[in-house]
């Protein structure tokens, strides 16, 4: 709860960013990319949740996985609204 509290912007901002890099890029032609990210991203979660790396790196490590979800998931809205948007 302690680093919701304190990375709350940067939870927003990465949100909002996923939102526009997404309609500008719209879906990928190959699922290999978002794959990647999907890896990595539980890859991130799981080295925070194991706690290998201690003090301010910890720390870094643990800000990139919370907020590399909420950008993922602000990609595929916008990529979704873009897609919406085109088809009509």
């Amino acid at each position: 709860m302690l680093l919701l509290a304190g990375f709350w912007p940067g939870l927003a901002g990465a949100g909002a960013l996923g939102l526009v890099v997404g309609a500008l890029a719209g879906w990928p032609n190959r699922y290999a990319v978002p794959l990647g990210l999907f890896v990595a991203a539980g890859l991130l979660a799981a080295a925070a949740l194991a706690a290998i790396v201690p003090g301010l790196a910890g720390l870094w490590l643990e800000g990139a996985a919370l907020i590399l979800p909420p950008y993922i998931a602000g990609c595929a809205l916008g990529a979704l609204g873009r897609h919406l948007v085109a088809r009509r």
